[in-house]
Order: structure tokens, then sequence, then C-alpha cells
């Protein structure tokens, strides 16, 4: 069993008590010497401890032994990395000890890593003129995938409630649809109503709530219209939670919070849809073979791979996936991530990573092994999707999904049984964009990175014109 050391957060909870070792001690009625071998880690939480700091101090105790570690310590290896860093980073002992020891100042560092993203992604955008503190601000965007990130994808308060409708509901897969449907004009008032594309005026959905009606695009296929009613039911259903969920936020823009609403109705659509314990169980049953799964549970491959991202429940963990949905342009128009990988957050991502392979061959899963500049390995799978085109412009509608998972769970994984994972060779090299990608000798160059300074001889003639 895991010792629970939580040394740091004690430490701050007594200093924003503004209480000694002694006070803190007095109240949990234990010795302050003990609770200073519990702040320095050298003693581990006990049950009795626990308790008696929730009942002393008003403590969660979920947010008190919340292990988010690995995920704080990728965010700082990759901050510590980023190019306006000189010299070599700091190794991972390093970063370790600043995580136990320092991590507040570790909030505050990251906090300002990010602040700094924001600033260079909106000089990349705007051409002038915008307010100086526009210039800090993080994107919603890039907000919202954090929030997310920080909390592994997984929200518990939303997939019991949604667990808690589906066992209401009851019904199989072939049914769900017209049992949505049931249950929005049951319990809550509201006809659904399927309309034409000129009637719908360019929605796929749209709520008349002064007429307790849900209003569905005929442009919609049966997935989708099932995933939108679903949708309705978390707004309707678990309007609190999602309300707590968004306080917690550091969104502070209408728009933003708006989105965020959305994302997290859509959690809850997904676990309405795909109940956590019987599809992590199909997961391993079919070696997370994502057809299968869209099959088993009359859903689309995106909405499975989505879903294939939140399956993080402790006790109950199915493969940690991050997910990327990009367009023929190469922008990145969704990403959720549970795992280490950095993910790209607009166009130019490296062409050796085929992504865009899948637009060529639709309907099939291309894997991929692939390999990060500081060393990271994962295995990847892209593939072709189609979207609802509601315009009168004939236009290939079709986006590339990606999903991928550090190599250790590779085997774990169907599509990569057939593949040799020892051999070096079967890992393509492959970095976030050129912009920052270290890489020498890479014949798919587009750009000279901004850190680097690439070898240029005029009496040779390298892989790009970019090195000799």
């Amino acid at each position: 069993m895991k010792k629970t050391l939580v040394g740091p957060h004690l430490r701050q909870l007594r200093k924003r008590h503004q209480h000694t070792q002694a006070d803190m001690a007095n109240r949990l009625g234990i010795s302050p010497a003990y609770v200073n071998l519990l702040e320095n880690n050298q003693r581990s939480l006990s049950v009795p401890v626990l308790i008696a700091l929730t009942e002393a101090y008003g403590v969660d105790i979920r947010a008190l032994v919340q292990d988010d570690e690995a995920h704080r310590l990728a965010d700082l290896r990759a901050a510590v990395r980023d190019p306006i860093f000189a010299g070599e980073p700091p190794d991972l002992a390093e970063l370790r000890a600043a995580l136990d020891h320092a991590p507040a100042l570790v909030d505050r560092f990251l906090h300002l890593y990010r602040s700094h993203r924001g600033m260079v992604r909106q000089l990349d955008l705007l051409s002038g003129g915008e307010a100086a503190a526009s210039l800090t601000r993080t994107t919603p965007e890039t907000a919202i995938h954090d929030f997310f990130r920080d909390r592994q994808n997984h929200f518990p308060e939303l997939e019991e409630a949604a667990a808690a409708l589906r066992a209401r509901i009851g019904g199989t897969v072939d049914e769900v649809y017209t049992l949505l449907k049931r249950h929005l004009r049951l319990e809550h008032g509201y006809e659904t109503r399927v309309l034409s594309v000129a009637a719908m005026g360019g929605a796929l959905r749209s709520t008349d709530e002064a007429a307790a009606v849900v209003q569905l695009s005929e442009a919609l296929d049966h997935a989708n219209k099932v995933f939108q009613l679903a949708h309705v039911l978390g707004l309707l259903e678990a309007g609190p939670q999602i309300a707590v969920r968004i306080e917690e936020s550091d969104l502070d823009t209408g728009a933003g919070r708006a989105r965020l609403e959305v994302e997290l109705a859509n959690y809850f659509a997904a676990a309405l849809l795909m109940p956590y314990d019987a599809f992590l169980a199909r997961a391993e049953e079919s070696a997370y073979d994502v057809d299968r799964l869209a099959a088993a549970f009359g859903l689309s491959v995106e909405q499975v791979c989505h879903r294939l991202t939140t399956l993080q429940r402790d006790g109950a963990r199915g493969v940690p996936f991050f997910f990327l949905r990009i367009d023929r342009a190469g922008n990145v128009t969704k990403r959720f991530n549970a795992t280490p990988f950095t993910l790209a957050e607009q166009g130019g991502a490296c062409p050796v990573w085929d992504v865009h392979g899948a637009l060529r061959a639709p309907g099939k899963i291309i894997p991929q092994f692939v390999e990060l500049p500081e060393g990271g390995r994962f295995f990847t799978l892209s593939r072709g999707v189609d979207r609802p085109h509601i315009g009168r412009q004939p236009r290939d509608r079709r986006l590339v999904i990606a999903i991928g998972c550090e190599i250790e769970h590779a085997r774990r994984i169907g599509y990569a049984r057939q593949f040799n994972i020892e051999d070096p060779a079967l890992f393509a090299p492959i970095g976030i964009n050129c912009h920052v990608c270290p890489r020498q000798a890479c014949d798919q160059r587009a750009y000279r990175p901004v850190h680097v300074n690439l070898p240029i001889d005029t009496r040779r003639r390298g892989g790009t014109r970019h090195e000799s």
C-alpha cells in the first residue's frame, strides 16, 4: 500500500491558520515532534490523524491526499526545457525535490510559465493595438485543457451522477435514444423534435426553454442525436456539480466559463452513454479496439476515443490516453490529456508524426511508435472521421483523431501486439513543432529552431536548407 506523505500540504495548512507546530499538535492530539516529522515527510499520515485533520481544520480528505505529482512533474519538466532557459535543465532529482519541499514555489513558477505561454501565443496572433494585459492572459482553450489535465481528465461526481441517471433510465443501447427522449419529457417536461437543416438555421441542436423543446438537426447521425440529448440532460441533471467545478476554475470571462460548462456537460453525456464499469470492462476485453467499442455502445469512434481518456478512477484505471482532433490545415480543434505527452496547441505539428496520413485512408487505424526529444516514448493511433456538414457547398468533412499512451501501456492494446516493441528502430523521432525542436539532421524540418544554431556550410548541402 502506498504511504500517504503530505508534508508540504500540511505545512501550508498550518501556516494558513497562523498556527505553530505546537498549536497544530494540540488540535490533532499528537506531539509537536510528530507534526515536524509529518511536515518533513519522515512519517506517513495515519488514518486517525487524517480524520483529526478533517475535524480540526475542515479540510477535504481527497484534496489533502490527492496524488497529482506525476502530472506536476511532467509540467515542470516541460517548462524547464523551454528554449527561454539557457544551459542544462535541472535533473529529475532536483525537480522532485522542488515538488517535495517547495510546492508553493513550484505552483507560482508554473503559473508564471503559463502566463508566458499565453503572451507568446497572443503575440503570434495579434497584429497590434491590443492592451498589454491581454498579452499575458491564458487563452480559455488552454485554461480548460489545463483544468481537465490537472484533474487527470476524471470527475468522480459527474461519473456518479451519470451512473445514477443511467440506472434510473435503464434499457439497452438500442433503446437509449427513445428512453432519453422519454426521460426528458416525463422528468423535465421537454419534448424532442428533429427539424430540417433550413429550420434549424445552421445549428445542430437548440433548446427552446420557453416552449420546453429540444430541437435536433436532421444533419446529425443517430450517434450524435443520442449524444446531444445526453448533453442536455447533463445540464439539467448535473447542473449543481458542473457549477461547482466552474467555480474552481481560473476562467474569468463569460465565454470561457460557458465553454467549460459545455465540456463538462459533454463529459457527463459520455459517462451516461458509456457507463464507467461496463465501458472499462469492454475496453480491456477487446484490447482497446475502438471500432468494437463504438459498435458495442452505439456511438462514434470519436466519442469512444474521447471517453478512453477519462478512465482514471482510483482502483479501476484504464490505459491513460491523450486525445487530439486535427483538421486538414493542421489546426488542433480538440485536445484532452491523461499522459505526460506535450500536446500541440495549434498548427504546425511534427510532420514525422504521420497523423495526417489518416486522411488518405478513411476509416483505417494508423498505428505509430514515436519518441520525443527528451526520450519519452509513446504508441499512437490515428484515424480519419467525418463530421456533420450542414452547408450547401460540397466539402470534405474529414478530420483526424489521434490517441496515444506511454509505451509501458502498449502491450495492453491490441493494435500494438503485432510489433516488436523492443526494436529501437520502430520509434519515429518527433518533436512538438519545428520552432522548438532541437533535433538535427531532420529531413522534414520546415523552420530553423529558435533556440539551437544549426550548422551551415556553404560547401555542403544537408537534408534541408536549414543546416548542412
